[in-house]
């Protein structure tokens, strides 16, 4: 892992930045971007933890941090450049935990009788978020991938982590004894 001495070297001053394989891009690159929305994610994942989510998504959550440090990065290498470095990547493993994850957390939650709207617990509300900006993630990774050689595993973890992120809020409502909000199709 990279030892990092100082956090500012002002080589970003005239707007790029550097991938991990060292090699310097514009900051609105499509694959800062990208990786851009996998740190936010990161970051919100961590605000629902510091807000207190229950015993098992306490658990699950860190998890997913590193997981998603991993996808940035991945995200932070060329794939042309996979056999220079060795560096931490998503792999089946990650994607299988997820799917597993999915189907655990689906019999607890039961199934949907109506759409539900972000919120109940504050918890709750902060993985909805997080479900939102997953998905923002995962769009910008495809218009990556369209451009760019990118580890198509990404996508699929990206996928799976909305899913978990929103069965994840509906548990966290749950185990908090808060009404989920349900979409009022009147209004």
């Amino acid at each position: 892992m990279p030892r990092l001495t100082s956090i500012s070297t002002g080589k970003g001053d005239d707007g790029t930045t550097s991938l991990g394989s060292r090699g310097r891009v514009p900051k609105d690159s499509v694959r800062v971007k990208a990786n851009g929305s996998v740190d936010e994610l990161n970051s919100v994942i961590g605000l629902a933890i510091a807000s207190g989510l229950c015993h098992r998504l306490m658990v699950e959550a860190p998890l997913i941090q590193h997981e998603l440090f991993r996808a940035g990065a991945d995200l932070s290498f060329l794939e042309d450049d996979i056999h220079k470095a060795k560096y931490p990547r998503v792999n089946e493993r990650h994607v299988t935990r997820l799917t597993e994850l999915v189907k655990t957390l689906s019999a607890l939650v039961g199934p949907l009788d109506n759409f539900i709207l972000p919120g109940g617990s504050m918890g709750a509300a902060q993985l909805q978020f997080a479900r939102t900006v997953c998905r923002r993630a995962e769009r910008e990774v495809v218009t990556l991938a369209r451009q760019e050689n990118v580890n198509p595993l990404i996508l699929q973890y990206l996928n799976r982590l909305s899913d978990v992120l929103f069965l994840m809020a509906r548990l966290e409502n749950l185990e908090r004894g808060v009404a989920e909000p349900l979409w009022d199709v009147s209004v």
